[in-house]
């Protein structure tokens, strides 16, 4: 397969490479450091037209491609993981439902300001006690008055608490179906709804850019205009959301292992023991082949997944393998680089401690790596 970019991908490539290297690079890790969401830059990007990725130009976005989205990633994420995972979520879980499954009004609604960039995108499925088991969510959204009445909480949210969000789309369980089975439907629900209120920024090892909540509701009732899609398939329609979050995710580790290799690689150069550089010790140079080959063949995998959506033919087998494979890669690589650090590795104000705190979550968002090894059996026929 040819992977080559497009005139179009390679000059989004083109402008991420050079935002990202002139303005995110410089300030993110500030915001890092004072663990708050740099929505100044989410703006910037916004402005540039990178927030509406995956949306049509008819409702305001720029419509690349999954490849060049998945290349995009791998710029924005060289520079900062945080702002690359808030971008990322609200390209994917927090923009693709409404394109997907909402209808014009609530795409003109909510999906245009999403995709040109004026608001941020968040979607809200994990609970206190559900998050891989997703049909295990107790949030209730019961009909009232024309509309729908939600009670729950949700957890580990991203994107939903900032002063530029928009609000949340959420997953609920409406009622029964025959012998009892759950029925799950989404619904967006603005900010400043009567009832929906939001905690604390979370406190992670990890990604501290990101803005992270727990979000509550209490009796909020939202019109019948609020419900997104089919009112029996919100499960059905959210887990098809996420198989190109598992993509993004995949992307998204790929930019950190490459990250951690330059880091690695620069530092073996320099650094000078027993009257040379570590670049010349054959056990330093094993660790960076190493990561170097993993790497190509993690972006092989993540890309081919990128190219079979594209291609309108399945691929949440293939989303799951890139997933898996790029997020340990990119937890093991980053183990490695702090180890070439040595001791100035562990310090939290080197660059490769930043990425190597950020690396562990790529192996639990958008679908644990246990989980990935279900979909991947289940693919096979087990």
């Amino acid at each position: 397969m040819d992977f080559e970019l497009t005139g179009p991908e390679q000059e989004l490539v083109a402008l991420c490479r050079d935002f990202a290297g002139k303005e995110i690079a410089s300030r993110a890790p500030l915001a890092w450091e004072e663990a708050r969401c740099p929505t100044d830059l989410l703006r910037e990007m916004g402005q540039l037209g990178l927030l509406g990725m995956l949306v049509p130009e008819q409702w305001g976005g720029i419509g690349m491609s999954t490849i060049g989205f998945v290349a995009a990633m791998e710029q924005i994420g060289l520079a900062d993981q945080s702002v690359a995972a808030a971008w990322q979520a609200h390209v994917t879980i927090g923009s693709l439902p409404l394109l997907l499954f909402g209808n014009d009004s609530q795409r003109e609604r909510w999906l245009r300001p999403l995709a040109e960039g004026r608001v941020l995108g968040a979607f809200g499925l994990t609970e206190p006690d559900a998050g891989s088991d997703a049909r295990g969510i107790r949030t209730r959204a019961l009909r009232q008055d024309g509309g729908w009445l939600i009670n729950g909480a949700k957890t580990f949210i991203s994107n939903a608490g900032t002063d530029m969000s928009f609000g949340v789309t959420l997953l609920a369980r409406t009622e029964s179906g025959e012998g009892g089975a759950p029925r799950f439907a989404s619904f967006v629900v603005e900010k400043d709804t009567p009832g929906f209120t939001t905690g604390p920024k979370m406190r992670g090892i990890g990604w501290r850019g990101l803005d992270t909540r727990e979000l509550y509701f209490d009796d909020v009732w939202v019109p019948d205009e609020h419900l997104v899609g089919d009112p029996d398939l919100g499960l059905s329609q959210f887990l098809r959301t996420l198989e190109v979050g598992r993509i993004s995710i995949a992307a998204l580790s790929l930019s950190l292992t490459q990250a951690v290799l330059d880091l690695a690689t620069d530092y073996a150069r320099q650094r000078v023991q027993f009257g040379q550089p570590i670049s010349s010790f054959q056990a330093v140079q094993f660790k960076l082949a190493d990561m170097a080959t993993e790497l190509e063949a993690a972006r092989w995998l993540t890309y081919r997944a990128a190219y079979l959506r594209d291609a309108g033919r399945p691929f949440l087998k293939e989303a799951a393998m890139a997933k898996l494979k790029a997020s340990r890669l990119a937890t093991w690589a980053a183990s490695e680089a702090v180890q070439i650090h040595g001791g100035l590795g562990y310090m939290l104000d080197t660059p490769v401690a930043r990425f190597y705190c950020d690396s562990k979550v790529l192996e639990i968002g958008e679908g644990t790596n246990e989980i990935q090894h279900l979909v991947i059996a289940r693919a096979l026929g087990c």
